[in-house]
C-alpha cells in the first residue's frame, strides 16, 4: 500500500510539476468558496464590502490548495488575479508570490457581450506572460465564465485546470483538478 500512495504521489509531481515550468501550460484557478450568487447590485471593485467575498471555507480552501501546489512541487509561481476581491484573496491565499490584478482575468458576468473582447484580452496575456516567464509557473485566478470561454471547462469553486497553450495564445488541450475540499 505504501508503495502505490508513493508511487502516485510522486506522479502526481511529474504531471503538474513538469508541464508548469515547459513555457507551454498555464493553472488557471476559480476563485475559492465565496457564499452567494453573482455581486450585489451597486458592488464596486475598489471597495471589497460591496463584493460577494470568500467565506471562512473559501479561506481555507485557498490555502489547502496553496499546500497541495507545495506538494506538487509549486513553490512560487508568477500569480495573476482578476481584480474582484474574491480571487485576489485566493490568489494571496496561495502563498506562491506576489499577486498581480489583470483586468483581462474580470468577470464578465454581469455583461455576457463582453466575452469575446473579454477572452481576447485574455488570450493576449497568456501569450505575453508565457513568452516572458517561459520556465516559471503561472497560476491565474479568475472566474468561471471566464475560464470557461477561454478553456471550455467548466469549473466549480476552487476548481483549477491546467492548459496547454499554442502559439497563437490559444487553449490546445486541458486537465481539470478538483478544488480542495
Amino acid at each position: 500500500m505504501l508503495l502505490t500512495t508513493l508511487c502516485l504521489s510522486t506522479a502526481a509531481v511529474a504531471n503538474l510539476t513538469s508541464p508548469m515550468t515547459d513555457g507551454q501550460h498555464i493553472l488557471f484557478m476559480r476563485h475559492a468558496d465565496a457564499p452567494g450568487f453573482s455581486d450585489p447590485a451597486g458592488y464596486r471593485l475598489d471597495q471589497c464590502n460591496t463584493q460577494r467575498n470568500l467565506g471562512e471555507f473559501g479561506k481555507k480552501q485557498a490555502e489547502r490548495t496553496g499546500q497541495w501546489l507545495s506538494q506538487q512541487g509549486i513553490e512560487r509561481a508568477k500569480v495573476f488575479s482578476s481584480p474582484w476581491c474574491r480571487c485576489m484573496d485566493t490568489a494571496t491565499l496561495l502563498n506562491k508570490g506576489p499577486v498581480t490584478s489583470e483586468k483581462a482575468l474580470g468577470s464578465f458576468f454581469g455583461n455576457m457581450s463582453q466575452s469575446g473582447q473579454q477572452t481576447e484580452a485574455l488570450r493576449q496575456l497568456v501569450q505575453a506572460s508565457l513568452k516572458q516567464f517561459p520556465k516559471t509557473p503561472i497560476i491565474m485566478v479568475s472566474h468561471h465564465v471566464n475560464i470557461e470561454a477561454f478553456t471550455g471547462a467548466v469549473l466549480g469553486s476552487g476548481d483549477m485546470v491546467l492548459v496547454k497553450i499554442g502559439a497563437n495564445g490559444k487553449a490546445i488541450s486541458h486537465q481539470v483538478y478538483p478544488g480542495m475540499r
